[in-house]
């Protein structure tokens, strides 16, 4: 049995919601009662309800079942995409009654084969996650073994596993099927033996601890007598197997590889599961900039690691590298006084050897460059500056560099500031990139008759000491025709790019990343961005939770802050031992968003932005930051269409 643990989180759990999905009777009741039911004797179907839902649904405690039917998903090369399996026990037929426990389950998938013998191997194309939710909204997305898993089921309760595929960079095209086999079983030898007297665990264990400490490795250990140490191992293990708690495994002649097949041909529930690899590649770099903050002093403090150890920099290789997968060019960050920022994608100097091995990684669109003074005024803090320009300058990434010192500025003073400190970077590179985020124009200055003509005239305050204007997507609301003031003030031959933002706004209905909003609300971030015509992309944070001590501390989310707001994943030592970072449902969906962007600017390509922007309205995938859809099929339809107008084109645009 797999286990990991319940989330220790701050606040209360409770069911969920779905969206994106229509409703439909589900299955009739078992014809059987709750009790001690051999699972091995009884159909799954008897057992459980099993039913896939699309990627965009929230699958809650309390959602009821659908119809099973089979799994039919599209994608291109160098793309996820991703289904969910609910699981809801119509019984239980745990042993034990008072375990809380209806059942356990066996999650078998296979590999998917086309019929020219290419696969989709699982464990690398396909995985599976369980989906657990966090203040009682499924979020948390935590690894399952594969090929083969067991899970416990609780009664009364919904169970979702969110499974992936990503397709290779050079994957064949063509239609490639396997099986996902759900088995109602029996609760195996681990969660038995928490059942067993405190006797017999003690008797069991010596004689454990006695074969490991006779066949222990030596040295010294002559070969002879490590002959004799097997041979007494042996031994004491055939008596281990005679103890009475082993009986019921003796008096069944069928070995365990046996009656899992027998389950698996003979009661099993299989879920057909079919991908189609479209003839085209998403390109490795992404299109769109999207760059999401990691807060070092986060890590620091909940991985107790010194500034600079090689725990340290093994800690932010690993972040950045897990990262890159969902098409995010992640920058590491620590926030100074009056929200002044230290944003750095490579923590080595530009000069070492491993930096290159960031700034030249073909996944990465963007990255940040770390304004050394922030943390020292010194002459030593400034030419580290200046050797860290006269480097990356002359590299062909460096069209990719920015530099982010200030988040959201709101005074003339912080103006002069971010005015200050660009000086001085484009003292040792005129061509250096400068971001700034903002939401307001400067309290204090007389520029405009109200604050939204101050926001619209910042461009005209900052230049030339900012080069990416990074506007909060809260200040346009439901207003689409505020871009064409912001954008109007830009002067783009000059190399100025409007960006954009979101934090603890835009609230709902808009788009945005908070916990609870629904799937397609989520997705439709990257819709709006793409839309409104920004050309990057910066979210504040993806790990800013609460400071904690130790890895797997509870999860708190940030005091004023809308829940999920600067929290995209989660330490893995919440929920098991393994410390890869945990993804959460948000996240995949960020990624979902991104990718649309690369099917959209495909259509582009050949038919134009305002035909794109039509095929949108005409699929109702969206129309504005209060009219998208909440169904997933429009979604999958827009795609089709344009892989369909564009295969052509694909293939020459991204061989």
């Amino acid at each position: 049995m797999q286990n990991f643990n319940v989330p220790p989180v701050e606040g209360v759990a409770g069911g969920g919601t779905s969206y994106g999905w229509v409703h439909q009777d589900r299955e009739g009741p078992s014809q059987l009662t709750s009790g001690e039911i051999d699972p091995t004797k009884v159909q799954s179907t008897e057992l459980l309800h099993v039913w896939c839902m699309p990627s965009t649904a929230n699958v809650g405690q309390q959602e009821v079942p659908r119809p099973l039917e089979p799994v039919a998903l599209l994608a291109a090369r160098n793309e996820r995409e991703s289904i969910q399996i609910a699981l809801r026990p119509k019984v239980s037929w745990s042993a034990n009654s008072g375990s809380g426990i209806a059942g356990a389950v066996q999650i078998r998938s296979t590999d998917l084969c086309s019929s020219s013998g290419d696969r989709l191997v699982v464990g690398k194309s396909l995985t599976l996650r369980r989906v657990v939710s966090i203040l009682g909204v499924p979020d948390a997305l935590v690894p399952l073994d594969v090929p083969v898993s067991r899970i416990n089921l609780r009664p009364g309760e919904t169970t979702a596993i969110w499974v992936s595929v990503t397709v290779p960079y050079d994957q064949p095209p063509g239609q490639y099927e396997g099986q996902i086999i759900v088995t109602a079983v029996k609760p195996d030898a681990e969660s038995a033996m928490s059942y067993l007297p405190k006797d017999e665990k003690y008797r069991l264990y010596k004689e454990l601890k006695s074969c490991l400490d006779v066949v222990e490795p030596r040295d010294d250990k002559p070969l002879e007598e490590a002959v004799e140490g097997a041979k007494s191992a042996a031994s004491s293990l055939k008596q281990v197997l005679l103890l009475p708690t082993f009986q019921e495994c003796r008096d069944d002649n069928t070995s365990g590889d046996e009656m899992d097949e027998d389950n698996i041909i003979n009661t099993s529930i299989s879920i057909r599961f079919g991908v189609t690899v479209w003839d085209f590649t998403l390109p490795l770099t992404p299109s769109l900039p999207a760059v999401f903050g990691v807060s070092e002093t986060v890590i620091e403090d909940r991985f107790c690691l010194q500034h600079g150890s090689q725990s340290w920099y093994d800690a932010l290789d690993q972040h950045f590298e897990w990262l890159l997968q969902y098409r995010i060019s992640p920058f590491f960050c620590r926030w100074g006084e009056s929200m002044r920022v230290l944003a750095y994608t490579c923590p080595w100097p530009a000069d070492h050897p491993k930096a290159d091995s960031y700034y030249s990684d073909p996944r990465l669109a963007a990255y940040a460059i770390p304004y050394l003074p922030i943390l020292s005024c010194t002459d030593t803090a400034k030419d580290s500056l200046r050797r860290e320009v006269e480097v990356l300058k002359s590299k062909p990434h460096w069209k990719k560099a920015y530099f982010y010192l200030w988040d959201e500025p709101v005074n003339l003073e912080q103006y002069d500031m971010i005015r200050s400190m660009s000086s001085e970077i484009r003292a040792y590179a005129p061509d250096a990139r400068v971001l700034t985020t903002y939401y307001t124009g400067p309290s204090g200055a007389e520029l405009a008759a109200n604050n939204f003509e101050a926001f619209v005239k910042v461009p005209g305050i900052l230049r030339p000491h900012t080069q990416i204007f990074c506007t909060s997507e809260w200040v346009l609301g439901s207003r689409e025709d505020i871009v064409k003031d912001i954008v109007g003030e830009l002067q783009p031959e000059n190399g100025e790019e409007w960006w954009t933002y979101v934090c603890l706004g835009p609230t709902d209905p808009h788009p945005n990343w908070h916990l609870g909003m629904r799937g397609t609300q989520h997705r439709a971030v990257m819709w709006r961005v793409w839309k409104e015509g920004g050309t990057g992309f910066l979210y504040w944070g993806a790990n800013c939770y609460e400071k904690a001590t130790i890895p797997s501390a509870e999860i708190s989310f940030r005091r004023g802050l809308p829940p999920g707001d600067g929290v995209l994943f989660y330490p893995g030592e919440v929920f098991s031992s393994s410390n890869e970072p945990v993804a959460s449902v948000r996240l995949e969906r960020i990624l979902n968003g991104l990718q649309d962007i690369e099917y959209l600017k495909l259509y582009s390509s050949k038919h134009g932005k305002e035909a794109a922007l039509s095929l949108m309205e005409r699929r109702g995938v969206y129309l504005g930051p209060e009219r998208y859809t909440l169904d997933h099929g429009p979604i999958d339809l827009m795609r089709a269409d344009i892989y369909q107008a564009c295969n052509f084109e694909a293939r020459i645009l991204f061989a």
